[in-house]
């Protein structure tokens, strides 16, 4: 990671081992800058104050390789993220206005997908970060995860009956509290559908009508109108000496024809004096027709009139044309038939409803099973663990109950009892801790200490390790609380979960640090700032003296020379 301008950290590159690296330095040198980094770049929130004074923001990048086809590389290329030699490049600026930016593979992405990739990612665990395992959820999802496909197998199908059980639970509960407004709805649409039905209407009826009644209106001037073309194109018998269009044509198309034969373009003059005739008697025949056909009968128009009345009554209701009243005549039988068919509907309803709430207790005492079994081995597990961390007389047990619901509320019956039930089954689970022999187990929350909790925390941890597909733990200061024995015994641990993942411990313990395969000091310089040289990688003479300081709050002190020394060759020696 390149940090510039976050906290007291001015420009800093920091360089993480594959396997264990742990973060030292004075106390208020920067070293939790290193885990407010880390956690910028996945998504975490971006608090305007964390930018240097009189710099205009701060920037976090990070190189973070992943492998080929893991889920967080298939969502960044989805975003359109391209990968650097097998690495995602992310980048993260929050300006002192609180104003956020992110860069994922070279390409602006919203925050919140940082935050999706972070989960497959890095599992960062800080004091804060260990009150999560303090809730009740979390120990559940915990175990399961320990469990694995013993598990998730039952869940999966568990999980997907509850969804259609909520989803049938609600159409039940729909059909029954909204049983007045539908019967309502189905009263207007039978009450439309009947006055559709009286009036039966056809499709593009009022478009015909509408012109009808034009040409029944204004019959009289049609008909006027007819004649006197017909007359001025055929003649009019009353009138013999009047000239029409026919005579006169025909009497051109003759005075052409006597000579057509002397030259083409006169006969083709002809010939469409020829057309001209035709269309001339075509059209005449056709006035004629109309005009002997064009029916002005005021009965007629009384009667189209009185139709397209009754259509205009559906259309102010039912839509803007009688199309449009046929479609919604449509629709609202359709509707009407799913109305009236609640009853076999509810009735088909609750009996899958009742049908799903057996099938979901089924699935929920195979689960209950399945994480019994899972949690014996999860507490052995982490009680193996705890005394290996100078816990040699903790116990840690799970206890997997269930709320009983009252008659009458919402449940599954699981053996003889109404349980209550949610996504995840009916199990509440608490991990239960007995410090030392004689006390009774409780719930970690109340019976271990904050030293304990880091252990336990720990213990989960290393158990999970292996099984866990996160690539990267990072764990801030979550060794507070612990010295001597136990602190050693830390170090081991992680020593331990690094040899399957990759670790980064901010630890003012020396017994930690000193069993990392790459140790980290942060320190300021004379101004206050962490600069690109304050961030270094401790070898040698140099790592020897960093731990005499831990040790001892003296680099030259021969005693914590010694000490530093034989905690190396101890970390060695494990390795």
């Amino acid at each position: 990671m390149r940090i510039r301008s976050l906290g007291v950290i001015d420009d800093a590159v920091v360089e993480l081992s594959p396997g264990f690296t742990a973060v030292t330095g004075e106390t208020g040198a920067g070293k939790t800058m290193v885990v407010t980094s880390l956690g910028l770049l996945l998504g975490g929130r971006a608090d305007p104050a964390l930018v240097r004074i009189g710099a205009k923001s701060a920037v976090v990048e990070g190189r973070i390789s992943v492998p080929d086809g893991a889920s967080a590389v298939v969502r960044a290329e989805e975003a359109g993220a391209e990968l650097d030699d097998g690495a995602l490049l992310i980048s993260r600026t929050v300006s002192a206005e609180g104003r956020s930016r992110a860069h994922l593979g070279g390409r602006s992405v919203p925050v919140g997908l940082l935050s999706e990739l972070a989960d497959d990612l890095v599992a960062v665990h800080g004091q804060t970060d260990q009150q999560g395992l303090l809730k009740p959820a979390r120990q559940r999802g915990a175990l399961d995860r320990y469990a694995g496909d013993a598990v998730a197998v039952p869940l999966a199908k568990y999980t997907a009956a509850y969804r259609r059980l909520r989803a049938v639970t609600t159409e039940v509960d729909e059909i029954t509290t909204r049983a007045r407004e539908r019967a309502q709805e189905a009263d207007l649409l039978r009450f439309g559908l009947d006055e559709i039905a009286g009036v039966e209407p056809r499709a593009g009826e009022d478009v015909e009508l509408a012109g009808e009644a034009e040409r029944l209106g204004h019959a009289e001037a049609l008909a006027s109108a007819a004649t006197s073309a017909h007359a001025a194109l055929a003649g009019n018998p009353e009138d013999p000496e009047g000239v029409d269009a026919t005579t006169l044509v025909a009497g051109a198309s003759r005075a052409l024809e006597a000579v057509r034969s002397h030259d083409p373009a006169l006969s083709a003059l002809a010939d469409r004096l020829g057309e001209i005739g035709i269309l001339l008697g075509d059209v005449a025949g056709e006035l004629a027709g109309y005009a002997d056909d064009l029916d002005a009968d005021p009965l007629r128009l009384a009667a189209v009139e009185e139709r397209r009345a009754a259509l205009t009554q559906l259309t102010r209701k039912y839509g803007a044309d009688v199309d449009a009243v046929l479609s919604w005549a449509e629709e609202g039988s359709a509707r009407l038939g799913e109305l009236e068919g609640d009853d076999d509907r509810l009735g088909d309803l609750t009996a899958e409803r009742d049908a799903l709430r057996a099938e979901l207790a089924g699935l929920a005492a195979a689960l209950t099973d399945a994480r019994q079994e899972a949690a014996s081995r999860f507490a052995a597990a982490v009680t193996e663990e705890l005394a290996s961390l100078a816990m040699p007389h903790a116990r840690v047990s799970i206890a997997i109950s269930a709320t009983e619901v009252a008659d009458g509320g919402d449940g599954v019956v699981v053996g003889d009892r109404t349980v209550a039930y949610g996504p995840a089954g009916v199990d509440e689970v608490e991990l239960l801790l007995a410090p030392h022999p004689g006390a009774p187990p409780r719930p970690i929350a109340k019976g271990a200490s904050g030293g304990e909790l880091s252990r336990v925390m720990l213990a989960v941890e290393v158990v999970f390790a292996g099984t866990d597909p996160v690539p990267t733990y990072l764990f801030d200061e979550v060794d507070a609380g612990v010295g001597g024995k136990a602190a050693v015994e830390i170090g081991r641990r992680l020593a331990r979960l690094a040899k399957s993942a990759q670790v980064v411990v901010v630890t003012h313990l020396p017994q930690v640090a000193a069993f990392a395969d790459r140790q980290l000091l942060v320190e300021k310089t004379n101004d206050g700032m962490v600069t690109r040289s304050g961030v270094q990688v401790l070898e040698g003479e140099d790592r020897v003296r960093e731990l005499s300081r831990m040790l001892a709050g003296q680099e030259d002190s021969e005693t914590a020379r010694a000490h530093a020394e034989e905690l190396l060759a101890t970390a060695r020696g494990d390795g």
